[in-house]
């Protein structure tokens, strides 16, 4: 593949050297600004102590170096320290012909980099089904996993279920007390739905049930503690971890409701799995890591005999890792499961977990322990950490009830995506079971693009309506355009993908097949920073100046049989560009729209 930061790289390099005679000298470009005209730009203040040249006299004198030595050069200007330097339209144009056919752009995954990454995502509670934030979660890590992977890593998918604690117990109870035996077959619920019907009922049973002692005289507080309905399901887990078959024949029978529930979810969202992990047989993991560190004097016994571990000197705070009675607390379980995995998985080269920014102190806890433990790995354990997802009116609840239901969401995106397209009135000739694929598309890649073209560290406010906008800053628009280029390339009559066309390139065309060239650093960037917004935005760019060259530049109408050869095959690679990065968000472009 042609590199035009090496082309560049090995010019500086032999005037530095052999000019001014520096040593080692370091050399780094980065993309000229869109305000300076030029393609790729070299700071020169680090060269002007040794070179004893004023960074603008520098720039000059590299530039004519350039000129003179590198055919490749067309020309530069100098701003203060910035050498921008224009590669000339050949330089474009062979490297338009290298890559006019392929179908990798983007894509290193040819060449593997040696390095496996677990990277977990989802996990999920099963009381409850998904809900706007897991749509969030899964989309991110789904992604980034695709992004990994176009990088060469091998990547293994993982997803940590929640299936036990209190939370479980009260849809249980709840379902006990008031379901009167009713499934997701006599009902016709989804089975996810079923049991998050249940948790909420638990909710509002018990939150009378505050009110009614509280009336009574006992503070809130008492109330909490006291309520009938809270001590049934602390006596209910008990149960459970006791292994009472009745309790755990429930427990077995509402969980898998909500499997099968999960699973359709997942489908319809287009995300997948490649490890399992459940905390039922997770959950007495640590146990004996917490053994170990006393040992070590990584912990200590408190007076009240639970254990804990100072972090005060790393800027944290005591944390308490067993409890005075033995029992494990939740950083207890993810330190056995992080251990698990690298003994499970011993060519992890990094374990990337995928959770909500509330959590942030929780994984800082964490990956300090496990150094303190002496894992050698712990540094290579990453929290991908993202943003909440709001609504217009505020945060959601689960326990409420208020939360956005990814299933009502997904329903909402296609009935969406189904009014707009028939408002356009562009699918005629689709028979019905085609309408309803691209419509599932549309309403997905809305979803999806909406999503992930923001930074997962920002909190993002989610709005259904602003996401399907053909027009906008969305996923509809880049799959239309996807759509518009492939009906443009079936009206060709001729066979334009073989020759190679030397033309003089127009600027739209010009700055088209850079974008192009920028897409395996985007790539590459994107997933150094585990941000699939870089891949994102970058093709909303590319799809937004295409449509201006679309515009601008007759394809098929073109007189010059070479220059339209031409805009066909730039057209086609623009049209792999575009599939390729939809990829990696994990959104389909449909081939007509």
């Amino acid at each position: 593949m042609i590199n035009a930061q090496e082309i560049l790289f090995a010019s500086i390099h032999q005037a530095l050297t052999q000019v001014y005679n520096l040593s080692k000298p370091t050399i780094t470009f980065q993309k000229t600004r869109k305000e300076f005209e030029g393609d790729f730009t070299l700071v020169t203040f680090p060269f002007i102590k040794e070179t004893k040249k004023s960074p603008e006299q520098l720039g000059q004198e590299l530039g004519d170096y350039l000129i003179a030595n590198n055919n490749q050069v067309a020309a530069f200007n100098v701003v203060k320290g910035f050498l921008n330097i224009s590669l000339s339209n050949q330089f474009w144009l062979n490297y338009f012909n290298t890559v006019k056919d392929l179908k990798t752009i983007g894509y290193k995954s040819e060449k593997s980099s040696g390095k496996t990454i677990m990277l977990e995502y989802s996990s999920p509670n099963t009381n409850k089904p998904l809900h706007l934030g897991h749509v969030r979660n899964n989309l991110l890590g789904f992604s980034v996993a695709q992004i990994l992977k176009a990088n060469g890593h091998n990547i293994i998918k993982a997803n940590l279920v929640n299936d036990r604690g209190i939370h479980i117990c009260k849809s249980m109870l709840a379902w006990q007390k008031f379901g009167n035996g009713e499934t997701p077959e006599s009902t016709g619920i989804k089975g996810d739905h079923l049991v998050g019907k249940y948790y909420v009922a638990f909710d509002k049973a018990y939150k009378k049930q505050i009110e009614e002692l509280v009336a009574q005289g006992k503070t809130k507080e008492e109330a909490e503690k006291n309520a009938p309905l809270i001590i049934e399901a602390q006596e209910m887990l008990l149960k459970w971890e006791s292994g009472d078959t009745e309790v755990v024949n429930l427990w077995k029978t509402m969980n898998s409701w909500v499997y099968d529930g999960f699973a359709i979810t997942y489908k319809t969202l287009g995300v997948n799995f490649d490890k399992m992990y459940y905390e039922s047989n997770t959950y007495l993991l640590g146990k004996e890591i917490i053994k170990e560190g006393l040992t070590k004097n990584v912990f200590y016994k408190k007076e009240n005999g639970s254990v804990a571990i100072d972090l005060s000197y790393e800027g944290l705070d005591e944390k308490i890792v067993l409890r005075s009675d033995g029992t494990s607390v939740y950083i207890t379980q993810d330190l056995g499961t992080a251990i698990e995995r690298f003994k499970e998985f011993p060519q992890l080269s990094q374990l990337i977990y995928t959770v909500g920014n509330e959590q942030d102190y929780h994984f800082k806890v964490l990956f300090k322990i496990l150094e303190k433990l002496g894992y050698s790995w712990a540094k290579e354990c990453y929290h991908l950490s993202y943003g909440m997802v709001e609504l217009p009116e505020g945060k959601m609840k689960s326990r409420e009830g208020t939360v956005v239901d990814a299933d009502e969401l997904l329903s909402e995106m296609f009935d969406t995506a189904t009014a707009t397209t028939k408002e356009l009135g562009k699918v005629d000739d689709f028979n019905e079971e085609e309408f309803k694929e691209l419509n599932k598309a549309i309403g997905l890649g809305a979803l999806k693009y909406f999503i992930l073209k923001v930074d997962p560290k920002k909190k993002m406010l989610f709005d259904p309506k602003e996401s399907i906008d053909f027009n906008g800053h969305t996923g509809p628009f880049i799959q239309y355009t996807h759509a518009r280029i492939k009906s443009v390339l079936r009206k060709a009559t001729f066979d334009f993908e073989k020759d190679k066309v030397e033309i003089e390139m127009s600027a739209i065309e010009k700055e088209l097949v850079k974008f192009v060239y920028d897409f395996d650093s985007v790539v590459e960037e994107s997933g150094t920073a585990f941000n699939p917004a870089l891949v994102a935005n970058y093709i909303y760019e590319v799809t937004k100046l295409y449509n201006r060259f679309y515009h601008d530049c007759p394809i098929l109408k073109e007189e010059d049989e070479k220059i339209k050869i031409f805009r066909l095959q730039l057209s086609k690679l623009c049209a792999q560009a575009i599939n390729n990065a939809m990829i990696l968000l994990g959104i389909e472009v449909p081939e007509k729209m």
